[in-house]
């Protein structure tokens, strides 16, 4: 067992920290954003606003693991 953790290789620790470290991270950022939201009182018009603007990185993310997905990469 050569070069693994606790029977993982390194490539295996690697995708599951971006899949689930990394996914964990997003619903955290969106939590922040509500949080903002909600203590601007920004409104149902600010709030969507704000979770498009400061969200969109994320669902460029999200939207390149569907494509990888979708495509069998």
């Amino acid at each position: 067992m050569e070069g693994t953790l606790w029977g993982f290789t390194e490539a295996q620790i690697a995708q599951f920290g971006l899949t689930f470290g990394v996914g964990a991270f997003i619903l955290y950022m969106l939590f922040i954003v509500f949080n903002l939201a909600r203590e601007s009182r920004a409104g149902r018009f600010g709030t969507f606003v704000l979770f498009m603007v400061l969200s969109f990185g994320m669902l460029g993310f999200l939207a390149k693991n569907l494509i990888q997905w979708l495509l069998g990469i």
